[in-house]
């Protein structure tokens, strides 16, 4: 990277940081939710992108595909937030100019929260999202799962679920800043603190006893995929920011799935924060970090 590209690099995230400290942090689930879809929608989607709901099973979600796409190749896309809050609004930004860097269509899925819906109500809705794709045609081979934050999370436990079943596993896995251990042990969590914007033990804390039922382990592999048992898993790509305080849980992912024989690749983007690609239309690292994601799919698709 020059020192121009740099030097944009840092002028546009501290526009992004500015944004996210423009408010008084959020106190409570409502002002919580309403706040990271109001600041993950500031950017609204190209207007070459076409979107169609796609209501299934009780579930919510929505297609996507940009021209030139194809069809029959799918990104099934589970939003970050802890598990508490995300949704279609504030991620769809990010997922449809996803599809249009892998050359696929989207289909990103509004799965039940917490703490209203404790873990494991969104290892169900994720199950149930990928037996739609099969009813709809869709092979496992021509599928890619991926998320941010918490939806890295839930994209490793679907796979986990998967393969205790003997099921085919998607083609390969795409994970941004990925949250993948509630027992809270990487070293980052300190490290990094004073200099991420978003995520802090305290909050990481709240997110977890919300999402994980009494008497539910923080290290079970289904909660924390950081200890889930990796042998057979598809080909993934983790990305993460160097501003992070969960960098931990990523390199600690790529370490164990690269020790349980798993193709990995690990991107580690400097200066940038949590889930950064989510502003990708005022963060050229954003672009570049999608593109990116573009190449390692199409390799395999």
């Amino acid at each position: 990277m020059s020192d121009v590209d740099e030097h944009l690099d840092l002028t546009e995230i501290n526009a992004v940081r500015r944004l996210l400290t423009s408010k008084p942090r959020p106190v409570g689930w409502d002002e919580r939710r309403a706040r990271l879809d109001e600041v993950g929608s500031v950017w609204p989607i190209a207007d070459d992108i076409r979107c169609e709901d796609a209501v299934f099973d009780g579930l919510d979600g929505e297609w996507s595909l940009a021209p030139g796409s194809d069809r029959d190749k799918v990104l099934l896309f589970f939003h970050g937030g802890g598990y508490c809050s995300g949704s279609l609004k504030s991620h769809r930004r990010m997922v449809t100019e996803a599809g249009r860097a892998m050359g696929m269509r989207t289909l990103a899925i509004d799965y039940r929260r917490a703490p209203e819906h404790p873990f494991p109500a969104q290892h169900e809705d994720a199950l149930t999202a990928w037996r739609f794709l099969g009813r709809q045609g869709i092979a496992p081979d021509r599928i890619v799962v991926g998320g941010d934050s918490a939806g890295g999370n839930l994209t490793l436990c679907l796979v986990s679920i998967l393969c205790a079943a003997g099921e085919r596993l998607p083609r390969c896995l795409w994970l941004v800043s990925p949250w993948t251990d509630l027992s809270m042990s990487g070293a980052t969590l300190s490290t990094k603190d004073a200099i991420d914007p978003i995520i802090h033990r305290a909050y990481l804390e709240e997110l977890a006893t919300a999402y994980v039922p009494h008497g539910v382990g923080r290290r079970d592999p289904l909660i924390s995929p950081l200890f889930a048992d990796l042998s057979g898993f598809p080909p993934m790509l983790i990305q993460v920011g160097s501003a992070e305080t969960l960098l931990s849980d990523a390199t600690r992912l790529a370490q164990a799935a690269g020790a349980a024989d798993v193709k990995v690749g690990l991107e580690i983007w400097p200066h940038m924060i949590h889930a950064w690609p989510v502003w990708n239309a005022g963060l050229s690292a954003g672009r570049r970090t999608l593109h990116s994601a573009g190449s390692f799919v199409r390799e395999y698709l």
